[in-house]
């Protein structure tokens, strides 16, 4: 039986400046595997672009911050508000949604996206797959 391992090495996918803060870019690499690069606070975040769910486009979906039900002392509750300290990906496809820090969806345990090592050098984006 022959095992094929591939050496992860790091992709040059995007100038810094394309991925403006709170803002996204999806990036086909070597026509096998789609990314959606994050930024948020400063720092960088990369998802391969398959839900959890049922494989959809998570990372191509709606950037919004995290929806949080605000309660009083006895639990009831005051309405709804946005945290704007916590960002979500929803994915087209059905609505689940994802933190872009974590990749994790907020309400179901174990459903999470898969995370690519991403930094940012001299002016570049580089992805290691």
């Amino acid at each position: 039986m022959t095992t094929t391992t591939s050496t992860p090495r790091a992709v040059d996918v995007a100038a810094a400046g394309d991925v403006p803060e709170r803002g996204r870019l999806v990036v086909e690499i070597d026509g096998t595997t789609t990314v959606g690069i994050f930024r948020f606070g400063g720092r960088l975040y990369a998802w391969e672009n398959r839900c959890a769910h049922q494989g959809g486009p998570a990372c191509q979906g709606r950037i919004i911050s995290r929806v949080r039900e605000r309660l009083d002392e006895g639990k009831r509750s005051l309405g709804l508000r946005f945290d704007e300290d916590t960002m979500h990906v929803v994915c087209p496809w059905h609505g689940y949604e994802y933190d872009v820090t974590t990749g994790r969806h907020p309400g179901v345990p174990g459903a999470s996206l898969r995370s690519f090592p991403v930094v940012e050098e001299e002016g570049r984006i580089r992805v290691t797959v």
